[in-house]
């Protein structure tokens, strides 16, 4: 057997295991690769950065676990750079899980020194409303009032109770929307209720395969900005001056690129190879 025979032999899960050595080996280096910052994640960023200390930013996260890897570094830079600007926010979710993401991304943030020092009060600075169920129908109901779609908060705390909550009616007491979206329901039920209906300012943050879609929002000015995927949450730790696990993993992500794209040449190679001989076979 020839040596192009042997490659085209080779057991799919040497492969494998190949994607995942390079996938996980620069997760061990503080390695970083060149990310151009695109115009749409540029949008998100500016408009946060124009807000004026004691702004009101709704941030709607709307994934599941499945989704972390390209979502929750988005979430916490987005929630560092909220911070940092002394942004009020306010947080819920239209998925049953989203509350709990948001507290693991509130867990890392807070704890990090330049926001610890803040001191930072939960119901005064953010609050976590929690999830209700109906989707679009949820966000109808914030456009006219957020105190009777959200009778409590994430622990039962009663909304009129929560300093940070009187005075928020509804989006015209809300500077900034941001979305975090796995799916449905996500950016396209903001756009067409909060945006269309109440011309609520929308900015979103999706995963790879979903954003595409969200780029006609963009074109429309529905949309201020999009993070679209692991690159955009990196492009986004860039603008902020604070690299963080994005970054790091887009290292890990374009190696293991590479790699499938080697074997894949490399197939296509002993493919013609031996297609001449397995022809006169």
């Amino acid at each position: 057997m020839g040596f192009f025979e042997k490659l085209l032999k080779i057991d799919r899960r040497v492969i494998f295991i190949f994607i995942a050595i390079a996938i996980a080996l620069p997760l061990f280096f503080e390695v970083t690769m060149h990310i151009d910052i695109t115009p749409v994640v540029r949008g998100v960023y500016d408009t946060v950065e124009a807000l004026p200390s004691g702004s009101k930013v709704l941030i709607s996260f709307d994934y599941d676990p499945g989704s972390m890897p390209e979502l929750q570094p988005m979430a916490e830079s987005v929630l560092r750079h909220c911070f940092s600007k002394d942004l009020k926010l306010v947080i819920m979710g239209l998925w049953p899980q989203g509350p709990l993401q948001a507290n693991w991304a509130l867990e890392i943030i807070l704890n990090e020194p330049d926001i610890k020092e803040k001191n930072l009060k939960y119901g005064i600075d953010y609050v976590n409303l929690g999830y209700i169920a109906g989707g679009e129908v949820v966000i109808q109901r914030l456009g006219s009032d957020i105190h009777a779609a959200f009778p409590a908060d994430y622990y039962g705390t009663p909304i009129d109770e929560i300093p940070l909550m009187k005075g928020v009616q509804n989006f015209s007491n809300i500077d900034f929307v941001y979305n975090l979206s796995a799916g449905y329901p996500g950016t396209t039920e903001w756009v067409q209720f909060a945006v269309d209906r109440f011309h609520a300012k929308l900015g979103a943050g999706n995963t790879a395969v979903q954003a595409p879609l969200m780029y006609p929002y963009i074109n429309t000015g529905q949309l201020v900005g999009l993070l679209g995927g692991m690159k955009g949450a990196a492009e986004y730790e860039i603008l902020a001056k604070r690299p963080a696990r994005a970054v790091r993993y887009m290292f890990g992500q374009g190696v293991s690129h590479a790699v499938v794209i080697f074997f894949v040449i490399v197939g296509n190679i002993a493919y013609f190879a031996t297609r001449k001989k397995r022809k006169e076979s």
